[in-house]
């Protein structure tokens, strides 16, 4: 196989992760499926990235996400 198709595979395994990630928080439900709003909660997570409040939303959103991975593993197991 090509570098090139390693590499778009790799890609293509990403983004349906991510996309996967939006599907487990409820996210295409919650809005409907409207991707003019998914889109813009979005931009409003960048921006609040680059924001002076960047720090305290990571930590948030990582602990967060960590503890509803870990809900999920206690689930799953049993």
């Amino acid at each position: 196989m090509r570098t090139w198709q390693v590499e778009r595979r790799k890609r293509t395994r990403h983004l349906i992760e991510l996309g996967g990630l939006v599907v487990k928080a409820g996210i295409v439900d919650l809005t409907g499926d409207d991707r003019a709003m998914i889109y813009g909660a979005l931009l409003w997570i960048a921006d609040k990235l680059k924001s002076d409040q960047a720090e305290h939303a990571r930590e948030l959103w990582t602990k967060k996400g960590k503890q509803a991975f870990e809900n999920e593993r206690t689930i799953n197991s049993a």
